[in-house]
């Protein structure tokens, strides 16, 4: 071992002796390094899982997917605004437009929505999404048929009393049997089934499979209510026909819905278009947010931690007066002494910084385990953390350390 190695572990050695001399009060300095270590591993953690569940519960939903709405997508309460309120609702010949003329858009899937129960025989589910739409829905919105067929041009144009449903409502209403062409009752109608989606699992709280489709002219004649309501009525899902004209497309669909309302150049959309991408992007940001905030905490905590550091290096320095005069008669330096008590400062808030990793990848492996959260932390939060640690101890130990090494070896030697 060379010399510089072994005066490091001599000081190493050193500040573990002097924490060992001063537990209480070496505990409590670390808690402050403890909780804002573990805050920073935690956030991260759970920004990490918020993250990546929110990504899949997009990705359910198409990741290429561009829809075009009456309102804003909003992630907080309350009613859109009155102008929003005030805009023409987005009606089938729209869609009929896109799909005629957009040359970028491989499906256009006008859609509207319907909660409510489905019977088969004496069995019921509810809570069920109805969704009336035509075959273009299962390309736009990545929902593909596992069994039998998906909803056809020829469904939609016969008004056909057909449907495709999900595997809850396979569970629910047909266990161990094959659906296929049997009946399913929809607010007292009878619809035949024809297929069965894939199982996307669940997004956002709520189940993916849950669904049941219907052509959306059989929709519009069981449930004219829904046609005709001010709120949100139709949805109009489109895909790119490859990822390269993705902005196209949305510029395309766009040009297309304003020529067809008479907007004027310089006038603002009175629709609405949300992707994926986009939507995601904006979640991003509150976690963004969320996570600042956790940094400041964890700053805050760091900070309490480092005067900590100071105060009870700044004791040590007292109490081991002597102690220091008796180094520097026997030779040490200016330089070995600073180097020994910045060296406990760094190891103490290093010690708090370890144990504050390991709570936070407890605390993170605890969710992950009891919650089917997939919180996890990188291991750049796990460097982040230990060299913030260290770097408090450096940061607060300069000036204890300095103090140290400033002693006159004779006058020390004199301290009671």
């Amino acid at each position: 071992m060379s010399q510089f190695a072994a005066r490091w572990w001599e000081n190493i050695r050193f500040a573990f002796n002097a924490m060992r001399a001063q537990k209480l009060r070496s505990f409590l300095t670390l808690i402050g390094v403890m909780a804002g270590v573990a805050t920073v591993i935690m956030m991260v953690s759970f920004v990490v899982g918020f993250d990546r569940r929110i990504a899949e519960g997009f990705a359910s939903f198409g990741t290429n997917l561009i829809q075009f709405q009456k309102f804003e997508p909003r992630f907080t309460g309350g009613p859109p605004p009155e102008e929003e309120r005030n805009r023409p609702n987005l009606t089938l010949a729209d869609a009929e437009a896109l799909k005629r003329f957009s040359r970028h858009a491989a499906a256009v899937s006008p859609e509207r929505y319907y909660n409510g129960a489905a019977k088969a025989g004496s069995r019921e589910t509810n809570d069920v999404t109805v969704v009336g739409t035509n075959a273009d829905f299962a390309v736009a919105n990545e929902r593909y048929v596992n069994d039998g067929r998906f909803l056809s041009e020829a469904d939609v144009r016969k008004h056909a009393r057909v449907c495709v449903i999900g595997t809850d409502l396979v569970d629910a209403l047909f266990p161990l049997q094959d659906p296929i062409d049997r009946e399913v009752l929809v607010a007292g109608r009878a619809y035949r089934v024809v297929g069965v989606f894939e199982k996307k699992g669940s997004a956002f709280g709520g189940s993916n499979d849950n669904y049941l489709a219907i052509p959306i002219s059989a929709f519009d004649e069981q449930f004219p209510e829904v046609k005709y309501r001010s709120g949100e009525v139709l949805y109009i899902s489109t895909v790119p026909r490859s990822t390269a004209v993705y902005d196209a497309l949305i510029e395309e669909g766009t040009a297309i819905l304003r020529a067809r309302r008479g907007l004027r150049p310089g006038q603002p959309n009175d629709f609405a278009v949300t992707t994926t991408v986009g939507q995601l992007k904006s979640f991003r940001q509150i976690t963004s947010g969320v996570a600042a905030a956790m940094l400041v905490i964890a700053g805050i905590a760091l900070l309490v931690g480092g005067v900590g550091v100071m105060n009870i290096m700044l004791v040590n320095v007292t109490q081991r007066t002597r102690e220091i005069g008796l180094r520097k008669a026997l030779g040490a330096t200016r330089r070995d002494v600073a180097q020994q008590f910045l060296m406990e400062a760094v190891t103490l808030t290093g010690f708090g910084g370890a144990l504050g990793i390991a709570f936070g990848l407890g605390a993170a492996f605890l969710v992950r385990f009891t919650l089917d959260f997939q919180a996890a932390a990188p291991l750049w939060s796990i460097l982040l953390g230990f060299g913030v640690s260290t770097a408090v101890g450096l940061l607060f130990g300069i000036w204890p350390a300095l103090k140290a090494a400033g002693q006159d070896p004779i006058e020390a030697l004199r301290y009671e």
